[in-house]
């Protein structure tokens, strides 16, 4: 594992106390909904689907949960309520698993990406989208890469700013135009300078707006053919940036950027802020997209490698 492994005790404590207000009320809800209860039950499964629904687990995905419990307890017969959190930790570590939601260990890109590795970044105002570009370019940094930014919002002068700012604090280079540029232009002058000075990764930030369905998928496309001209394989990774505090908000997001283009990650943040935590299980279930970064506080290095058994361990320990 490299130095920034997962499994640190410093970082096992910033994911515990990000997800203690998710976790206390969790933990609250289910002590309620057993309560006196000895074995599990129907009135049990009943109790626990209400818990995950109000939880933002989300409809289909907490009917999956509550079918995989049922049949647990059925194969192993009597099971006590006392196991129940043990049941449930295991069952939606599997889950998280069979969503591609793989255990991370350190801040790299793949061996075979070729240079240099270029990840579009999308979602709408106000998620956290230009603060996890900066956090996520301070690791790559950290990491030994050579890493630049391209700030293709090019609607709101102070997204613009904000990359500058959070370059400056991450020590890399940002490219980019006056404000009302073509955000196209802007990706093509990144990549570019990045292929220019031999860098390893491009984070490309891009306007954050939700804007009609054929508008958006007209833009994004536009910048990704554009960006080939320079690197014919970007964007290797399309990130869609969630915030975990608006819970069903979120879903909703991720279903109208998944139908206007190809996302191939998540990032899933404001996670330590909310008791809506239960949202990455949810999410990762019905898009089937695997959740690669979670965002537990405001400091720089409070940008984690999702590692979907130490997320459910911290939720469910």
């Amino acid at each position: 594992m490299g130095i920034f492994s997962f499994f640190s005790k410093e970082k096992k404590e910033v994911l515990d106390q990000g997800l203690s207000k998710t976790k206390e009320s969790v933990f609250g809800k289910i002590a309620r909904a057993i309560a006196g209860k000895s074995e599990i039950d129907d009135e049990v499964l009943d109790n626990l689907e209400e818990v995950l629904v109000t939880s933002d687990v989300g409809v289909e995905t907490t009917l999956k949960i509550i079918d995989r419990v049922q049949k647990r307890a059925a194969r192993d017969k009597f099971m006590n309520t006392a196991e129940l959190n043990k049941l449930l930790k295991d069952e939606i570590a599997q889950l998280l698993m069979e969503n591609n939601s793989a255990d991370g260990d350190s801040f790299d890109i793949p061996a075979d990406a070729g240079k240099p590795y270029v990840i579009m970044v999308v979602g709408v105002n106000g998620v956290g989208k230009t603060t996890t570009i900066g956090k996520l370019a301070h690791q790559f940094k950290k990491a030994g890469k050579k890493v630049y930014l391209g700030a293709a919002d090019t609607f709101r002068a102070a997204a613009v700013e904000q990359l500058v700012e959070w370059g400056y604090r991450a020590d890399v280079p940002v490219i980019k135009q006056g404000m009302g540029s073509d955000p196209a232009s802007v990706a093509f002058d990144t990549l570019s300078s990045a292929v220019a000075n031999d860098a390893d990764v491009v984070i490309i930030d891009t306007a954050g707006r939700l804007h009609n369905k054929v508008g958006l998928m007209n833009e994004l496309t536009k910048i990704k053919n554009v960006m080939k001209k320079v690197v014919p394989t970007a964007p290797n990774d399309v990130m869609l940036v969630l915030d975990g505090s608006t819970g069903q908000n979120a879903f909703e997001q991720a279903k109208q950027f998944t139908k206007a283009t190809e996302v191939t990650s998540l990032a899933i943040t404001k996670l330590d802020g909310t008791a809506k935590g239960g949202v990455v299980i949810g999410i990762s279930d019905q898009f089937k997209i695997p959740v690669k970064y979670i965002g537990l506080g405001e400091g720089i290095d409070h940008l984690q490698i999702f590692n979907r058994e130490e997320f459910v361990d911290s939720l469910f320990g």
